[in-house]
């Protein structure tokens, strides 16, 4: 399936609200790993093409273990994309990185044990460099975005996945931070690494919405918490994705694009003919 939309985004509700959105449609698609979290809705932005999926499903019915972050990276690869962006809340695990502000990370840390976090097996085998996990170009572009709207912004850190649904304990919490961790969420992990096993250039914003349990002297994480950070921090988002699309100029090779050069080990004629089927899309042009 292609479209003419040049940029995903990952997220909650609220950035399908933007007031200058036109031409909105809902579509469905089905994918080899099974249907995407929710319907994808595709809008124009300042005359590009932007397409939303809503990573806990429609109403946040969805844990961020029982998301199926396969489904969701494939949906978007089907569209013809290139660049996703996704849009998260997070705790934070150092005294500077405050509840209201955001920041744009450069690395990952998967402290998840129960998830599929990898397009490859079922007889074809391949080994994906995720040295530098987040696209270095969509980040930096992010970063500015973001700046531009006056939010308070951080560029660079660590941002730790945990498996949830619940927060941590006090004593995870400053085992993460004795580890050098910057930020906790939920849903990085495994959905940078299948970005870019799709090949796709992947960045996140996280909105910073308490310090987790570590810090005693404020108020302990909770939803109500976390909710109202995300709704004071939305407007922030909303523009910093106008600027994004204004200022839209990609470099016409990236090397995310490239990703699965020399990385799958099986040989060709080893892979079944199911799996060579159901990963022709990522994998086709390399067999």
């Amino acid at each position: 399936m292609e479209n003419t939309s040049v940029l995903g985004v990952i997220g909650g509700s609220g950035l399908y609200r933007l007031e200058d959105l036109e031409n909105i449609e809902t579509i469905e698609i089905d994918t080899p790993f099974g249907s995407p979290s929710s319907p994808i809705m595709l809008g124009t932005l300042m005359g590009k093409r932007i397409a939303f999926l809503a990573r806990h499903g429609i109403g946040h019915v969805l844990t961020p273990t029982e998301v199926n972050y396969r489904a969701n990276i494939y949906a978007l690869k089907s569209l013809g994309l290139q660049h996703v962006i996704s849009v998260s809340a997070v705790g934070s695990l150092r005294e500077d990185y405050s509840p209201g502000q955001i920041v744009i990370p450069d690395q990952i840390f998967d402290f998840t044990k129960d998830r599929e976090r990898s397009f490859f097996g079922k007889g074809m085998v391949g080994h994906i460099s995720v040295a530098d996990p987040y696209c270095a170009f969509l980040s930096e572009a992010l970063y500015n975005a973001v700046a531009q709207t006056g939010a308070e912004v951080h560029q660079g850190g660590t941002l730790m996945t945990i498996e949830g649904p619940r927060f941590s304990t006090r004593a995870e919490s400053n085992a993460y931070r004795s580890w050098s961790m910057d930020l906790i969420g939920m849903t990085a992990c495994p959905e940078a690494f299948l970005a870019r096993e799709a090949e796709l250039c992947y960045a996140v914003m996280t909105h910073v919405t308490d310090y987790d349990v570590w810090h005693v002297s404020e108020e302990e994480v909770s939803v109500e918490m976390v909710v109202r950070t995300l709704q004071q921090n939305t407007a922030h988002a909303q523009q910093a994705l106008r600027n994004l699309i204004e200022e839209w100029d990609p470099p016409v090779d990236c090397a995310c694009h490239r990703a699965l050069e020399n990385v799958i080990m099986t040989r060709p004629e080893m892979i079944p003919a199911e799996t060579r089927q159901k990963l022709d899309l990522l994998v086709r042009k390399y067999l």
